[in-house]
C-alpha cells in the first residue's frame, strides 16, 4: 500500500511536468502535510505583519511590505504559492510582494547584496534562507542587521532536504556524503531555532516537516528534487505547505515585543507642535519618519530633520542593485561603497578591456552628475576620483557569468545603477482618491536609531493636509561598528 502510494505521488509529479495548467490538480492529490511542532504557537514572532494583513478591510487597506530574499530555492514556484495565498486570504491589504534572491549567492556573498537589496526597502517581513555562511557568521549577521536597521518581522524556514549527486537515489542514507549533507542543514536549522530564541524570529521547520512526510509515505529525498538541491513540484509543495501555516494571525498572541516597533502619531496628538505659521514639528525616536496624507488641497512643505534638509545627511542615500552580468543574472557586482557624501544620480561603468583566459577586466565609470570618475580593475580596490564609488576586489561578476555559460562579452556591454535618496527635501501632498487606502510618504530613512525633530513648513498659507506620522524604530540598536 505504501509504495502504491509513493507511486502515485512521482505519477503525479509527472503529469504536471507534462501539464503546468494541472498544477492546481495534481498538488491537490498530494498526501496532506503535517508541519512540524505545535500549530498553535505558529506565528507569534511575526504578529505585527499578520495583524496589518487580518485587519484589513474594504474600508482600511493597510498597506504591507514582504520581501522573499537568500538564493535559487527561494526563488522556486513555492515562493509565489505562498505569495497567492496571502493575497487571497487577506484580499484587502493593500500588499507589495517582492523575490529579489540570488541564486548560488551563499550567506558571505549575500551579506554584500542585501546593502542595496535588503535594507533599503525596509519591508514589514523578511522570508528568508540561505545554505552557506553558519560558521563564518554571515548569516547571523544579515539577520541581526535587519533586525537593527529596520523593523521588519524575519521568518526563517529550514532546509529543504538534498541529496549528493554521488549517492543513486536509493542509495544508502548512511553514505559520508549523506550525513556531511545532512549535517551542514542541520546547522542551518540549528542556527534558525537559536536566532528565533535570541532575536525574535519566527521559524518554519521545512526541514523536520519534510522529513515527517518522507517517513509517513514512505518516499525518499531524491522524490522531492529535480536535480540534487532544487525542488521539483513535490518538494515545492510541501515548502509552500510548511510555510504557510506561520503566516497565521491570532489575536491572543501578547503585543508587547512588536507594538513600539511602528507607532502612527495623528496630526492632532498633544506631541505633534502646531504653529501660527502652519508649521508642524515632532520630537521621535527611531531611523524612519513616514507622513500620510489627508484629503485636502494640494500643499508643498519643507522637511527639517534634527534643524537641517534631509538632503544634508550623508546616510540617507544609498547606491541601489547594479545592472545585471551579461548572462547568468547575477548583479554585475555584488556591492558598492563609498567614501564621499553621495547625490542623487545615474551611473555608468563601461568595460575598457575584458579577458576571459587571463581573468581580465578594466573598466571606467561616470557619474550623471559627477562626470568621468576614473579606471579601475577588477582584483583591485576601486576609489573613484570623487570617492564616491568604491568596489572592492572581487565584486565583479561579469567574467565569472561570461566564463560560466561559455560566451563572450557583449559588444557595448555596459553597467548602471542609481544613487537614490531615502529623503524628501520638499513633501507634495498626493491626490487623496481612496479614503481607504494610505497616501504616505518616507520622508527619511536610514537615520541613526535614537532622539529627532521632525519639522514641516508650509509653502503657502494654509493648513497642511496629514493625518498621521508614522515612526520606526528597529528592536536592536547598533552595539558594535560594522
Amino acid at each position: 500500500m505504501m509504495q502504491l502510494l509513493r507511486s502515485t505521488l512521482i505519477l503525479s509529479l509527472a503529469l504536471v511536468a507534462c501539464s503546468p495548467d494541472l498544477l492546481a490538480q495534481q498538488t491537490a492529490k498530494f498526501a496532506p502535510v503535517k508541519p512540524a511542532g505545535d500549530p498553535a504557537t505558529f506565528g507569534a514572532n511575526i504578529q505585527r505583519t499578520m495583524t496589518l494583513l487580518a485587519t484589513s478591510t474594504p474600508e482600511k487597506r493597510n498597506r504591507v511590505r514582504i520581501l522573499f530574499y537568500g538564493q535559487s530555492v527561494t526563488r522556486n514556484p513555492w515562493w509565489q504559492d505562498v505569495a497567492d495565498d496571502l493575497r487571497q486570504r487577506f484580499p484587502h491589504a493593500d500588499l507589495e510582494i517582492e523575490n529579489r534572491a540570488i541564486g548560488g549567492y551563499g550567506g558571505p556573498v549575500l551579506i554584500n547584496t542585501a546593502e542595496f537589496d535588503l535594507y533599503p526597502f525596509y519591508p514589514d517581513l523578511v522570508i528568508f534562507h540561505v545554505w552557506a555562511g553558519v560558521e563564518s557568521g554571515h548569516q547571523e549577521k544579515i539577520i541581526r542587521r535587519i533586525r537593527q536597521r529596520t523593523t521588519a518581522e524575519v521568518l526563517l524556514w529550514t532546509s529543504n532536504l538534498r541529496w549528493p549527486k554521488t549517492v543513486p537515489p536509493d542509495g544508502d542514507p548512511q553514505h559520508p556524503d549523506v550525513l556531511a549533507k545532512d549535517a551542514q542543514d542541520q546547522a542551518i536549522s540549528d542556527l534558525y531555532h537559536r536566532l528565533g530564541r535570541e532575536l525574535d524570529c519566527e521559524v518554519a521547520d521545512v526541514r523536520t516537516g519534510m522529513q515527517g512526510y518522507l517517513k509517513k509515505n514512505n518516499l525518499v529525498v531524491k522524490d522531492t528534487l529535480r536535480d540534487t538541491v532544487h525542488p521539483n513540484k513535490l518538494g515545492n509543495f510541501l515548502i509552500a505547505e510548511l510555510v504557510k501555516p506561520h503566516l497565521r494571525y491570532d489575536a491572543g498572541f501578547p503585543d508587547d515585543k512588536w507594538k513600539d516597533l511602528v507607532t502612527d502619531v495623528p496630526v492632532n496628538d498633544p506631541r505633534v507642535q502646531h504653529k501660527d505659521d502652519g508649521s508642524l514639528t515632532l520630537k521621535f525616536k527611531g531611523n524612519r519618519i513616514d507622513v500620510i496624507a489627508a484629503p485636502g488641497d494640494a500643499a508643498q512643505a519643507a522637511v527639517l530633520l534634527d534643524g537641517k534638509s534631509p538632503s544634508r545627511f550623508p546616510e540617507l542615500y544609498y547606491h541601489t542593485r547594479p545592472s545585471p552580468t551579461p548572462v547568468a543574472g547575477r548583479p554585475a557586482f555584488n556591492r558598492i561603497d563609498h567614501r564621499a557624501p553621495l547625490q542623487v544620480e545615474t551611473w555608468t561603468a563601461r568595460i575598457l578591456e575584458c579577458d576571459l583566459e587571463k581573468d581580465v577586466l578594466r573598466y571606467e565609470v561616470s557619474g550623471s552628475q559627477t562626470g568621468p570618475d576614473g579606471t579601475g580593475d577588477h582584483k583591485t580596490r576601486f576609489v573613484s576620483n570623487s570617492g564616491r564609488v568604491v568596489i572592492e576586489p572581487r565584486m565583479w561578476m561579469v567574467n565569472w557569468s561570461l566564463r560560466y555559460r561559455k560566451q563572450s562579452l557583449p559588444k557595448d556591454y555596459k553597467v548602471t545603477w542609481e544613487t537614490k535618496p531615502l529623503f524628501v527635501d520638499v513633501w507634495e501632498s498626493p491626490t487623496v482618491t481612496d479614503p481607504a487606502k494610505e497616501y504616505s510618504t518616507m520622508l527619511a530613512q536610514g537615520m541613526k536609531n535614537g532622539d529627532h525633530s521632525l519639522t514641516l513648513t508650509p509653502k503657502a498659507k494654509g493648513k497642511l493636509p496629514i493625518k498621521a506620522f508614522r515612526i520606526y524604530r528597529p528592536p536592536l540598536k547598533v552595539s558594535t561598528p560594522e
